[in-house]
């Protein structure tokens, strides 16, 4: 009997460390998360100004009395201002944020390091963006320098951009990136506005295999068969971030189809076009096309 007893004893006494060892982990990381959120909170302090700092110590708990009614109501003023700016923001530059994430990493006297992650889209285009931004203070003056910079795009994300993205993520210039994703994009949506425009007038002519935002628009004509144009619209950006629209047309013409251009061989229809681009523009030139594969100048 003494010898169960003092085995519970020792299993007892086993099981008391293995929950006061659990304990002191548990208690080890109230403490972290405690000095985290302290950490947190003044970080909001040091961000924040007028009416948001004022508003935080009711916010988090740590302030009480009537003057929070006030307070709050003054921050929601600010938010709404805010609100106002960002869209004023995104119509100027037509850049919508989704997030914007911060993490400060360090924090002294002339120094503050920050961790942003900020996520949107232009138009289609889906990017996140991860950077580190320091601020190094020498007495009137500041500079800030941003290093650790990734780019990530959606699938849709052309093969000629990425060689760009890696130029931008060496060097570090934020500005460069959103300056050509804008103009990238507007050079897509003309594609994409000229396409459907084409298919919407020309519909028995004009179609588009791969929807509107696809690079190519094929053109042929019921009475043609085996008879088609294409016309390839890329955007091309280069190492630099020049935005370059490249349009070309190909052709798929069967041998028993040449008959019906007695004007002279198919093959300089693809020269043709491009003079006509130079003289007229990207859509004068395509409806020039079309108008002659649809054999009518009504159609």
């Amino acid at each position: 009997m003494n010898r169960m007893e003092e085995k519970m004893s020792e299993d007892n006494a086993e099981e008391v460390k293995v929950l006061e060892a659990q304990i002191g982990y548990l208690q080890a990381e109230v403490g972290a998360l405690s000095l985290q959120q302290q950490k947190n909170q003044k970080d909001l302090t040091l961000h924040f100004r007028g009416p948001m700092q004022d508003a935080l110590p009711y916010l988090c708990g740590q302030a009480q009395g009537g003057g929070r009614e006030v307070v709050l109501s003054r921050l929601k003023d600010e938010v709404e201002e805010l609100e106002e700016d960002l869209k004023l923001q995104t119509q100027m530059n037509g850049i919508s944020l989704n997030s914007c994430i911060t993490k400060t990493l360090l924090s002294s006297g002339r120094k503050l390091v920050q961790k942003f992650c900020v996520s949107g889209h232009v138009s289609e285009l889906i990017f996140q963006v991860e950077f580190q931004l320091s601020e190094v203070k020498d007495g009137q003056r500041s500079e800030r320098t941003v290093s650790g910079l990734n780019v990530v795009m959606d699938s849709c994300d052309p093969q000629n951009f990425s060689s760009f993205l890696s130029r931008v993520e060496e060097s570090g210039n934020l500005l460069l990136f959103f300056r050509t994703l804008r103009t990238f994009s507007d050079r897509c949506s003309d594609r994409t506005r000229t396409f459907r425009h084409f298919q919407e007038k020309f519909p028995s002519v004009a179609s588009l295999p791969g929807g509107c935002g696809s690079e190519v628009m094929s053109l042929n004509h019921p009475e043609l068969p085996g008879c088609v144009l294409f016309v390839h619209w890329s955007v091309e950006v280069s190492t630099e971030g020049a935005v370059i629209p490249k349009i070309d047309l190909l052709t798929k013409i069967p041998d028993r189809a040449l008959q019906l251009f007695p004007s002279g061989p198919v093959g300089g229809a693809v020269q043709a076009f491009q003079s006509l681009l130079r003289i007229l523009g990207p859509e004068a030139a395509i409806e020039s096309v079309i108008r002659a594969i649809s054999l009518s100048p009504d159609t």
